[in-house]
């Protein structure tokens, strides 16, 4: 499946709000947040020329998220920045004062963290930023988690001290029953997704995502003229498609390709509807964190304006670029792709053989991926590889290079 933008909103500026959150201040206050992380290091931007020589491109280059804050997940950036965002907040009004960062660790900012509980649905990486988020800042969090969400992420969250709560059906059901129970519990909700009159924390869960456009656009050269991106809700996508689209500009932006799962292809159901609709579910798609049938609002609003083409890939397509990216050829760098890591570069592939006229990939195309997830489920991807990810990691370059 491939749709070109066809929305009447498409190259409209940014709704206000949304640019605000996507803008340059609000990834000015992502990177003052990140600063206080002990654990924050740029991560690394690969080349891969012998893959674009084969795809007939100038340049392809890889954002490897599979190091971000020791989480293995571009999701490290959103859930924890919204959680310290949110305690900040309450802490201040309960205080009668300002408070920042650098006041998590402040007794009485404590104190108040310590009677706040945040509550989230994942397919695995997000609870897991959120978990960990609220450990580091002292709040208790509770985490939703559907039948398909594997034994291996549930203990990679709840070993942040989150209580997990396992829901019948799929990852939408989980989001409405931490809705639901939030409501219920007086919780506050840290999810990124977005419905009607719930929209503010997950565009701070967006905002966070800003942080790799950031680091990327340092990191290369010159700027990508394209770049694909995968999409569950839409949050990564409409993170990155926005900041790119205020920072270059629309004359200098790059071309914006969203990928997704054809077993799960919400935001494809958006843009040929027109707005956001709830996708029938079927069988269920290897690529898991990107497993939703339904778009984040606050996510389609963005992708309308700033996405130039929506497209699926199928589950050999993932599956076999984890694969390449393991055992790569021409000298190309080894990476380490989760079953939804690879998806932007699967969809590139499939791009390159079937829609090079309609996007304008050509031997002057310089373009941009990001491997969104490392192995965070080790079993699963020895399983679909044919190798443990720990002897693939032997020689990997070091965390912040540039290869």
């Amino acid at each position: 499946m491939f749709l070109l933008n066809g929305n009447d909103l498409y190259r409209q500026p940014l709704a206000v709000a949304d640019a605000e959150t996507l803008g340059i201040a609000g990834a000015d206050t992502v990177e003052r947040f990140l600063a206080h992380r002990d654990n924050h290091v740029m991560t690394p931007l690969h080349a891969l020329p012998a893959l674009a020589g084969e795809l007939g491109l100038a340049a392809l280059h890889v954002k490897d998220e599979g190091f971000r804050l020791g989480l293995g997940s571009f999701k490290a950036l959103g859930g924890a920045y919204a959680v310290f965002r949110l305690v900040l907040e309450e802490a201040g009004k309960r205080l009668g004062r300002a408070v920042d960062v650098g006041d998590l660790d402040r007794p009485d900012v404590r104190a108040v963290a310590a009677t706040m509980t945040v509550a989230c649905a994942t397919d695995g990486n997000h609870g897991r930023s959120v978990a960990q988020g609220a450990e580091l800042a002292g709040a208790k969090a509770v985490i939703f988690v559907h039948a398909g969400v594997s034994d291996e992420r549930i203990s990679a969250i709840a070993r942040y001290g989150a209580r997990m709560v396992r829901v019948d059906g799929n990852y939408d059901d989980s989001v409405r029953q931490a809705a639901k129970v939030s409501a219920e519990k007086g919780w506050t909700v840290v999810s990124d997704t977005s419905w009607p009159g719930y929209e503010r924390i997950p565009g701070l869960v967006m905002q966070g995502y800003t942080a790799i456009v950031r680091e990327a656009l340092r990191q290369l050269c010159e700027p990508p003229t394209h770049v694909f991106v995968q999409a569950g809700v839409g949050g990564i996508a409409a993170a990155v498609a926005g900041h790119l689209a205020i920072v270059l500009g629309d004359d200098a932006r790059p071309v914006f390709t969203v990928v997704e799962p054809a077993r799960a292809a919400c935001v494809v159901a958006a843009a040929r509807a027109g707005h956001v609709v709830k996708v029938a579910h079927d069988q269920p798609t290897v690529m898991a964190m990107l497993e939703c049938y339904e778009a984040s609002l606050v996510a389609w609003r963005v992708l309308a304006r700033a996405a130039d083409a929506f497209m699926t890939v199928d589950e050999e397509d993932a599956v076999a670029v984890m694969r390449r990216l393991a055992r790569p050829a021409g000298g190309d760098p080894v990476i380490v792709a989760g079953e939804s890591g690879g998806v932007g570069l699967a969809g590139l592939i499939r791009a390159v053989a079937d829609n090079r006229a309609e996007l304008g990939l050509d031997s002057k195309s310089r373009v941009l991926v990001i491997n969104t997830e490392g192995a965070t489920d080790p079993r699963r991807y020895a399983e679909l590889v044919g190798i443990d990810p720990a002897d693939v990691l032997a020689g990997k370059l070091a965390v912040g290079a540039v290869s």
